[in-house]
This record gives structure tokens, C-alpha cells and sequence, in this order.
């Protein structure tokens, strides 16, 4: 595989995405994003890559429509894409309308187009490890088990877009389903005797903490979800009131996952793969609150607050991040490093 280079990165507007433009341009690619508006913020913040011509969007009017718009622009010199973006919101009246469904028809969207082009050599796919998790088998293991690339969340549509599970549930599923149909659409490609030019690789990160390099709006309270919830142990800290507790003890540095996108974007070997990037190094967030406690004095828990509740870290499985590190090349960052820099940042907001 020919080492690409010019990228389009959707969702580049987001935490994750605009990390990964960044180091990106910091290896000195090409790169166009599909927001005009949001663009705008990341050009402004970006002059020299902007004036060296190595950073432009480009208005897609109907990204989830008819993928022409996408073709054209693909074959104007597009040679890998690194999909990022996914529907976001837990203010839904129809999930599958809302969640499910615009996260499917993205990606289809996105590897019609990349059929279309013949001009694009790989796509990278930002998934979830909930398209891994396996909630009841977490609960129910007798032995120690490890989740790897082989893994599925068995979670059905059915259950998915049901009008009871909660927005919350519908997001993560969501991206299981979206990843599902970027698999399917590839193998079904092969099976009828086509000819892609493009390979896939899908990432499964859990939850994504550290520094923003995105436009946030509205200080602390702007903040993605993932980092949003330390901002919250941090408060929570301070004010002397219970710990939120985190839903799984996997973790990963959202530059350590920039990182991760560009390797599998570059590396040949990488092609068709389904990497779990996670640090190996377990996360609870009583262990949060001592590090933000240790290094930022304003934080320290009042004395006469009531005991906090141990949080017990989950020894009953594992996540195997260590295939995403060997292959990719990623060394991940700990913990204490992760909190103590977003820290320092939304202090400074």
C-alpha cells in the first residue's frame, strides 16, 4: 500500500477528531475536513497549516444523502479517510431515527463514496468498545476472561432501538452497528467479485479522557462527555459529595488514540483489522479524585466531608490493548499524566 497523503477526517471538529488532524499535520499530510462552519473555528486555530495549504474543508451538503458530493470531492486528490464522526446526543424522542440509523447510513455513506472514488487507498473507523462489551458475561464470568478484536456486544437492533432503552444505551450501540455495516459492506464488496480500492480498519477505544484541542464553548461545562465526568469528580471532590463511578475500568489517552488512527492508517499491515485501544493500566474514579487531590490543592476534599465509598477496581477481566500497542506502535500514557494535564487545561478555561 502506497503511504497516503492527503486525508479526509470527519468528525475532525470533535475531541477525538481534532487530535487526530493534528498530528496529522504535525507528520506533514494533507488533510480536509467536511464542516464549513466548525471548520472555520480549526482553521483559525491552525494558520500555518492553513496558509502551507495542508488544512481546507470543504461543504458537503447532504453527507447521509446521495454520496456523489462525497465522490467528487474524494477524487479530487483524497487518498485515505479517517472517519470519526458519529450522531451524538442524549436528547432523543426516536432512537433508531436519531442514533442508530445516522450512524449506519454514515459509514455507508463514506465507503460508497470511497468505492466510488477508486481513489482511496484505506479507511480508518472510530468505533467503541461497546461494540465489545458484553455487560451480562462481565457479570456472570467464573473464570478471568480478556476481551479482544474477536469480541461483539450481543446486543440485538431490536433491543437497541427499542423506545425503553435509554438514549445513553442507544449511543453505544449505535456505534456496534455502524461498525457492523462497515464490515459487512466490505466482505459483501468481495463476496460479489469487486474490486476495492480501499482496505478497513476499525478502532474500539473505551472511555477517552485528556486534553481538548477542539473549539469548547462554555468553559468546563463544554466539555465532551468522557472528560466531563473527571471535571465532575474534580467538583465532586472539592464540595465533599459522592464520587460519580465510572462504568468501566478501561480506559485510554485521547493522544495515545490520535495516534493509534494515524499507525493504522500508515502501517500495510494494519489492513483489515479490528484493534482494541485501551492502556493497560485500570482506571476507578476514587483513583481519579486522589490524583487531582495530590496535585491541585483547590480540589482537596473538605475535612469533615462524609467518608467516600472505596471504589473497587474490577479484577474479573481484562481488555487486550496490547495487540493495538505491538502492531501500531503505541506506547500509552498513564493515568496520573492523562488527569493532571486535562486538569491544568480546564483550570486555565
Amino acid at each position: 500500500m502506497a503511504c497516503p497523503t492527503h486525508i479526509l477526517v470527519t468528525g475532525a471538529t470533535g475531541f477525538i477528531g481534532a487530535h487526530v488532524v493534528d498530528m496529522l499535520l504535525s507528520r506533514g499530510f494533507r488533510v480536509t475536513t467536511r464542516s464549513k462552519a466548525k471548520g472555520e473555528a480549526m482553521l483559525a486555530a491552525r494558520p500555518r497549516a492553513t496558509q502551507a495549504s495542508r488544512l481546507d474543508c470543504v461543504v458537503i451538503d447532504d453527507f447521509l444523502g446521495p454520496e456523489l458530493d462525497l465522490a467528487s470531492t474524494l477524487k479530487g486528490g483524497i487518498d485515505a479517510i479517517v472517519h470519526v464522526a458519529s450522531p451524538f446526543t442524549y436528547d432523543t424522542q426516536n432512537n433508531e431515527a436519531e442514533l442508530i440509523l445516522p450512524a449506519i447510513n454514515g459509514v455507508k455513506a463514506v465507503l460508497s463514496a470511497a468505492a466510488e472514488a477508486q481513489t482511496v487507498k484505506r479507511v480508518v473507523i472510530t468505533s467503541s468498545f461497546a461494540a465489545v462489551l458484553d455487560v451480562e458475561r462481565a457479570r456472570k464470568a467464573s473464570q478471568y476472561f480478556t476481551y479482544t478484536a474477536d469480541d461483539w456486544n450481543p446486543l440485538t437492533y431490536d433491543e437497541a432501538a427499542d423506545p425503553k432503552t435509554s438514549a445513553v444505551v442507544a449511543y453505544r450501540w449505535s456505534k456496534k452497528f455502524a461498525e457492523l455495516a462497515a464490515w459487512e459492506f466490505v466482505n459483501n464488496f468481495e463476496c460479489r467479485g469487486g474490486g476495492l480500492s480501499f482496505d478497513l480498519v476499525t478502532l474500539c477505544p473505551p472511555m477517552t479522557f485528556g486534553p481538548v484541542v477542539h473549539p469548547v464553548v462554555g468553559g468546563p461545562l463544554g466539555l465532551n462527555d468522557s472528560n466531563s465526568q473527571l471535571w465532575k469528580v474534580a467538583i465532586a471532590s472539592q464540595q465533599g459529595n459522592e464520587l460519580p463511578v465510572a462504568r468501566v475500568p478501561f480506559w485510554v489517552d485521547v493522544r495515545d488514540l490520535a495516534q493509534a488512527h494515524v499507525e493504522a492508517l500508515l502501517r500495510p499491515e494494519a489492513g483489515g483489522k479490528r484493534y482494541l485501544v485501551s492502556s493497560q493500566e485500570r482506571l476507578t474514579y476514587e483513583m481519579a479524585a486522589e490524583i487531582i487531590e495530590h496535585e491541585f490543592p483547590n480540589f482537596v476534599r473538605p475535612e469533615g466531608a462524609p467518608v467516600v465509598e472505596r471504589q473497587v477496581v474490577d479484577e474479573s477481566h481484562s481488555i487486550d490493548g496490547e495487540t493495538a500497542a505491538r502492531e501500531l506502535g503505541i506506547s500509552y500514557r498513564a493515568c496520573r499524566e492523562t488527569v493532571v494535564d486535562l486538569m491544568r487545561q480546564v483550570g486555565a478555561m
